[in-house]
C-alpha cells in the first residue's frame, strides 16, 4: 500500500477529498451462521472475462462474473495508473479470492459459492458516484441468495 507522503499532493488531495457516508440505519445486520451463509464476492479491481467490455477511467458500471469462472479467464482493465498489478498477477484471488471460498466451501466452512460475483472499477470516481449501479448488484446478490458478501476493495 502506497503511503499518502509518496503520491503527488494532486493524488494525496484527491484520496483525502473522498467522503465516508454516514448511515441513518446500521449497515451490518447479523445474518446466518457462516457455515450457512452463501458468499459472493464484489471487487473493485476491475476484473472480468476477456470477452467483456474493457473499464475505463470513468466506468460506473459493473461486470458480471459467473461462479463457475475459471479464473485464468479473467483480466484486470483496472484504470488507475496508481494501482500495482504485481499481486494480480502472482495470484488472482489476492482481489478475488474464489479459490479460497471453493476452499471453504469444500470443507464445509461456508453453506454456498455465490452463481454470480461483481466486479467494478474503483479508480476515478467518487463512492457515491455508484450508488446506482450498488443498488442494482445488491438486488441481484439478494435474487442470488446471497446472505454474506466479500467486498475487495482495490
Amino acid at each position: 500500500m502506497v503511503k499518502l507522503s509518496d503520491l503527488s499532493p494532486e493524488s494525496a488531495r484527491h484520496l483525502r477529498d473522498k467522503d465516508c457516508p454516514e448511515f441513518e440505519t446500521a449497515p451490518f445486520v447479523a445474518g446466518p451462521p457462516l457455515r450457512e451463509r452463501r458468499v459472493a464476492i464484489v471487487t473493485t479491481a476491475g476484473l472480468h472475462r476477456r470477452d467483456d467490455k474493457n473499464f475505463d477511467l470513468s466506468d460506473l458500471g459493473y461486470r458480471i462474473i459467473p461462479g463457475d469462472v475459471r479464473l485464468e479467464d479473467l483480466v484486470m482493465t483496472q484504470a488507475s495508473v496508481n494501482f500495482d498489478r504485481t499481486g494480480f498477477q502472482q495470484d488472482i484471488n489476492v482481489v478475488f479470492p474464489l479459490d479460497r471460498l471453493r476452499e471453504m466451501h469444500g470443507l464445509g466452512e461456508i453453506g454456498s459459492i455465490a452463481n454470480f460475483h461483481y466486479a467494478f472499477n474503483g479508480a476515478g470516481q467518487l463512492p457515491t458516484a455508484f450508488e446506482p449501479t450498488g443498488r442494482e448488484v445488491g438486488r441481484m446478490l439478494k435474487e442470488d441468495g446471497v446472505s454474506a458478501a466479500i467486498l475487495v476493495p482495490v
